[in-house]
């Protein structure tokens, strides 16, 4: 170890190794340096999750663009295989009932699926580990961090 006390003409010292120089910046400096260095961090990451949400979005539109081609097949088959029930059904009963029973079949699957949807719905609870993260940045800089258990516990009950 290298006793600061002494200078650089003082025996056993010798000149700072090649590559590291001597740094003589006031604390102000520094801390403006550091002040500088998380602001340009902080741009890097949002820039980031701009780029990775624009690359997210353009595959969901073409993942969601799919399932609606998808969701217009489907339809038109259902359409059609329920005008083959209403005309099979007609030759037995009279087309005026079987159009009214395959209605109600109708009804009923989207009575089901309407429950279900808004059941689905009620569960939806945002972003809640976002919103935890970043109420954790604050304290973060600070030098505090929050007890991990309480995170945990928090985070836990966010997803029930």
């Amino acid at each position: 170890m290298i006793d600061v006390t002494q200078t650089p003409d003082s025996p056993g010292v010798g000149p700072a190794p090649a590559g590291r120089a001597e740094d003589h910046r006031s604390l102000g400096t520094l801390v403006s340096d550091i002040g500088q260095d998380l602001s340009t961090l902080f741009r890097q990451e949002v820039a980031l999750a701009k780029a990775e949400a624009k690359q997210s979005a353009t595959q969901a539109g073409t993942g969601i663009s799919l399932f609606v081609g998808a969701a217009i097949g489907g339809l038109l088959f259902l359409v059609f295989i329920s005008v083959a029930t209403w005309w099979a059904l007609g030759g037995a009963i009279g087309r005026g009932w079987s159009g009214v029973i395959v209605a109600v079949v109708w009804a009923i699957v989207a009575v089901v699926l309407a429950l279900a949807g808004r059941a689905e719905m009620k569960k939806i609870r945002g972003l809640p580990d976002t919103v935890d993260t970043v109420k954790r940045v604050p304290p973060a800089l600070k030098g505090q961090e929050p007890s991990t258990a309480a995170t945990r516990t928090a985070r836990t009950e966010h997803h029930r």
